[in-house]
């Protein structure tokens, strides 16, 4: 039995189908089936239901597949342990974030990070928060950053700093120069925000409800880019972290009142895990970057 062996299930099982497997795997089908098949009379046992359209694992299969995943899991990050370089010339770590945090922090924070360590690949992922602990958890991402809360057991969350938001608007908005708007005042004014999908419109929307506050939402958009460009065009106004303004600095902020209440931006890795130098070192660049009072005020 061989790694590929298993390699093969696996991507059979994630697919369902032999031909979009073997696409995957850059094999033919013929080899696929072959390899399987050699796994199969290894084991005594068939792993995998042909017999319908769709591949499926048998009992055995589901069995056996879930005891190779983590045993892939596990032999992964034994790898990168064994190509971790402690003097950082070179690695690869893996960051996910929240989506707003794109509009303001993960690209002066990585190119922080890459000046200070320009060996190192950064792979950077959008998702949202109960997907990055998932990921977290099952090895698929070294770093989190996203917003303080109750986090899945095995998470452990470092505070970063408190995020506030305001309403960001283009330099030709009649709102711009505004120097604080009360919050009744958004039942007028046309909105482009943030789909429902996102914690971010979530936390807005509980800040209308409680000011009693029905905003006229022209726009949704599940893209953060989208919207901002939106904003551009001079027509409409968006809520968004008020430290967009820093990085975008063609468009203007305007502080509502009462205020949006703040949220913990946090820094989310696995509690009892091997940790490679690179996301040790994401880490304290994150950390110290956060405590410098320009970077996301």
């Amino acid at each position: 039995m061989e790694l590929r062996h298993i390699r093969y299930l696996l991507a059979v099982a994630d697919h369902g189908n032999f031909t979009r497997a073997a696409e995957s795997l850059h094999v033919s089908q013929p080899t696929l089936s072959q390899q399987i098949r050699q796994l199969e009379r290894r084991l005594g046992v068939p792993l995998l239901d042909r017999s319908g359209k769709t591949v499926r694992l048998t009992d055995a299969g589901v069995a056996y597949t879930h005891h190779a995943r983590l045993a892939l899991r596990d032999l992964d990050a034994g790898e990168r342990a064994v190509h971790d370089v402690n003097d950082l010339s070179r690695g690869h770590v893996r960051v996910a974030v929240t989506p707003t945090f794109t509009t303001y922090l993960i690209g002066p924070l990585v190119h922080r990070f890459r000046g200070a360590y320009p060996g190192i690949t950064v792979s950077v992922h959008e998702t949202t928060q109960d997907l990055m602990e998932a990921d977290l958890l099952a090895d698929r991402i070294d770093v989190g950053i996203a917003f303080a809360g109750t986090h899945a057991a095995g998470v452990e969350a470092t505070a970063l700093f408190v995020e506030t938001l305001c309403l960001v608007v283009d330099p030709r908005h009649p709102l711009a120069g505004t120097r604080s708007l009360p919050v009744g005042e958004l039942a007028d004014i046309p909105l482009g925000m943030l789909s429902r999908t996102f914690a971010t419109r979530l936390h807005i929307d509980d800040y209308f409800e409680e000011c009693a506050v029905v905003p006229r939402i022209a726009v949704e958009s599940d893209s953060v880019s989208t919207l901002l460009e939106l904003v551009r065009l001079g027509s409409l106004a968006t809520v968004l972290p008020c430290a967009t303004t820093r990085v975008h600095t063609d468009l203007r902020r305007v502080p509502l009142t009462p205020d949006l209440p703040t949220r913990t931006v946090v820094l989310l890795r696995r509690g009892s895990a091997y940790h490679s130098a690179a996301a040790r070192a994401f880490t304290a660049t994150a950390v110290a970057f956060a405590d410098e009072p320009m970077n996301h005020r």
